[in-house]
């Protein structure tokens, strides 16, 4: 059985945001920071966050576009346009404050044991190298990272040396949005880290994402999911 909620999350320089919250029905155990697309909190967000709760995780999936619009939610490819708008407007800075923020709320809650992973689609595959970079809570990282097609992180890879936790990267050999040089450069960046894997699938871009018809692709999807949950299983 699953439970979900809404969590309210103290930022850095005040103010509160919502996280989707979904837990097992157990007293505690391992969370996992869900980092969201462009869509925002959407359902295929929550419907993940529920997936990952039926696996044992706790689950918060912070809202990033808060200061811009909070429970800002788009459903399907025809919120492209509306997302990317949003995407313009994030302070990166204050987005990684918040992942912080998220994480120190997470460590806190009577339902995690202690362990913390986090894993992110898109701009939350972005979001999610950022949380292992350079989110560190009283002097720790998280534990495990997952991301799912991050566009963003060529734009970062100088931080690679600061990965200190087993990270697993997902991209599709088709996508718009990365090409084949760029996948190849995070390849080369990370190279060194132990603990690190990358997975490429013949598919396009947010290629897990079911809920947009256009760019889900069921097979990668699957195996890529299958993938990640090993992963959580053996680090967290």
């Amino acid at each position: 059985m699953v439970f979900s909620r809404y969590e309210q999350v103290e930022a850095h320089d005040g103010g509160v945001f919502d996280a989707f919250c979904a837990r097992p029905d157990r007293e505690s155990g391992p969370a996992i920071l869900l980092f969201q697309e462009i869509f925002g909190i959407n359902d295929n967000i929550r419907g993940l966050a529920e997936r990952l709760a039926e696996a044992g995780y706790l689950t918060l999936a912070p809202d990033m576009f808060w200061r811009i619009e909070p429970r800002f939610e788009r459903n399907d490819e025809s919120g492209l346009a509306d997302g990317m708008a949003m995407v313009q407007q994030l302070d990166w800075a204050s987005a990684g404050a918040d992942i912080t923020s998220a994480f120190a709320h997470v460590l806190s809650m009577p339902e995690c044991s202690g362990t913390v992973g986090g894993v992110g689609f898109c701009l939350g595959g972005t979001l999610t190298y950022v949380f292992a970079t350079s989110t560190r809570v009283d002097g720790r990282g998280p534990d495990a990272a997952v991301s799912y097609y991050g566009s963003g992180i060529q734009q970062m890879l100088g931080q690679a040396g600061s990965i200190e936790c087993p990270m697993m990267f997902h991209y599709g050999n088709r996508d718009p949005y990365i090409p084949e040089e760029q996948i190849t450069a995070v390849e080369a960046a990370v190279k060194e880290r132990p603990g690190v894997t990358i997975h490429r699938y013949d598919a396009g871009h947010a290629f897990s994402n079911w809920d947009a018809p256009s760019m889900y692709d069921k097979e990668a999807a699957d195996l890529a999911w299958s993938r990640t949950l090993g992963f959580f299983a053996d680090h967290l």
